[in-house]
């Protein structure tokens, strides 16, 4: 029998509703951001991690000295 009633609050609890789960949403990625950050700091610190960085240094060092200002491409006439 509520139900029949709960278009006379004006829409008031649908709102209230709707506030709630909004509240309780950003507050979810506010704690699945916070959980995110203290893996990646983990991994940071970790071995692995330390080695991922070394990898990725060595890849851009190397792809920096990759064409040794010989153009990637050559176009040829003929």
């Amino acid at each position: 029998m509520v139900g029949c009633f709960s278009c006379f609050d004006g829409g008031a609890s649908k709102q209230r509703r709707k506030e709630e789960e909004d509240l309780a949403s950003r507050e979810a990625r506010a704690k699945a951001a916070e959980a995110a950050q203290k893996r990646q700091e983990q991994f940071e610190q970790s071995a692995a991690g330390r080695a991922a960085r070394a990898q990725q240094a060595a890849i851009a060092k190397q792809s920096a000295n990759a064409n040794k200002g010989e153009p990637v491409l050559k176009w040829q006439m003929g």
